[in-house]
Formats: structure tokens, sequence, C-alpha cells
């Protein structure tokens, strides 16, 4: 869609559908081929946004280190790592965490309210400001304008409040799971799509598209249709 840019998300999980413990620890439960996998999404893409709890869980953003990935996106002309955006209503970020070392351009998505913390702060590289009357961030605003930006494809890696929303919009155009070979369990661990659910008749519809196993793990890869 021209208006904004193509989102895909791309999350791993347990087989029970948890991307987190119950304890919404840092989810490192991945192989080294989910981690490529990951790596490859993100390099196919122009920028990737996530939450601020994820990135208060992890304390970092993943990166592109992959030489063969690094090398198509410089032979393309594109910056080595895509723009990482943490999306944030009251900015309420750790400056000190590894994130604002890692090699990468970051931009805060924001509420004015949010805007004001990082007034006097250069660790982000722009302080995004798009709010709604009711003072949410506006998502489909926001998404309008980093078309402008040339953000063209933008992959979305959590956590499930920030997909959900996504859902409800009808923002979301491609989905990628990793099934990793564990149960977690617990009825309070998150899962790939949080908020308060769908009704069964109204919720978003996928197309399956491709199916792959390595090892232990399998990777699925939707479509969002039209209801």
């Amino acid at each position: 869609m021209e208006h904004r840019p193509h989102t895909t998300v791309v999350l791993a999980m347990s087989a029970d559908g948890k991307i987190a413990d119950f304890r919404r620890s840092p989810a490192r439960f991945g192989s080294k081929a989910d981690k490529a996998h990951l790596e490859k999404q993100i390099a196919a893409s122009d920028a990737v946004l996530f939450g601020a709890g994820t990135l208060r869980a992890y304390g970092t953003t993943i990166i592109i280190s992959e030489t063969i990935l690094l090398q198509q996106r410089i032979n393309a002309k594109k910056h080595p790592q895509p723009v990482h955006i943490v999306i944030s209503p009251s900015g309420n970020l750790n400056p000190d965490i590894k994130f604002f070392q890692q090699p990468v351009r970051r931009c805060l998505l924001t509420t004015s309210l949010g805007a004001n913390v990082w007034q006097e702060n250069p660790r982000f590289e722009q302080v995004l400001v798009f709010e709604t009357p009711t003072g949410e961030i506006d998502i489909l605003a926001a998404l309008k304008y980093l078309t402008g930006l040339k953000i063209h494809r933008l992959a979305i890696l959590g956590g499930g409040q920030l997909v959900a929303s996504f859902f409800a919009s009808n923002l979301i155009d491609e989905i990628w799971l990793t099934i990793c070979p564990l149960i977690l369990g617990g009825s309070i661990a998150p899962s790939p799509v949080g908020g308060i659910g769908f009704l069964a008749d109204l919720a978003p519809k996928l197309e399956l598209l491709e199916v792959s196993r390595i090892d232990q793990e399998v990777f699925l890869h939707y479509r969002k249709i039209e209801n």
C-alpha cells in the first residue's frame, strides 16, 4: 500500500505460543538458524519497529552481522543497518542501556509527553511525535511519514501489544513465526498478539505462504488477507 510501508511481523515463539516466559524474561530460546532468519528479514527491511517493553527486556536491538547480508545492502546503496525505531508513548527509556552504543540509526516514535523526556538528549537521531486528540500515538500518521522518508518495508519485532495494535488497525501485511521446541506455559506469559483479543468471526485471517523446517524448528510465513 502506497500510503504506508509494507509491514512484516517477525517473531519466535514456544510450541505453545509464548514469546517469553511468565516473568517476561528476554526470549533467547531461538537457535542459530532462527537468528540467521531474523537477520535476513531485518536486512530486507528499511526500518525495524519494536516496543519499549521489548527494548527494556533485552537492552539491545538485533543488528545485521552476516557479511553477505551487509554486502547486499551496500550493493543496493543502502545503509548497512536499517533504521531502528522504538515506540513509547511515555518515552521512559534508560539512556544508559547498550542499545544507545550500537551502530544503528535510532528513532523514537512517541507523544509530546515522551518527546519532552528526550528534548535535551541527542541519543535518538529523530524524535517523531504523532499524536491523536486523546494523547495516544497516531500510528497511521506515523507510517505515512515514514513512507515519505523512503521507508517502504518495515519489520515489526514485538512485543505482543504492539503487534495487536497493528492488527486491530489492519496495518499488518505479512507475519513470520518460528516455532521453537519448548513449552513455556503460564496464563500471564505473553503471546505474539496481546491486547484484549479478537472475536472469532472478526479475527484477522491469514494465508499460509511457506513452511520450512530446520532441525527442530518450524518456520511459518503467512500473508494477511482481507476478512
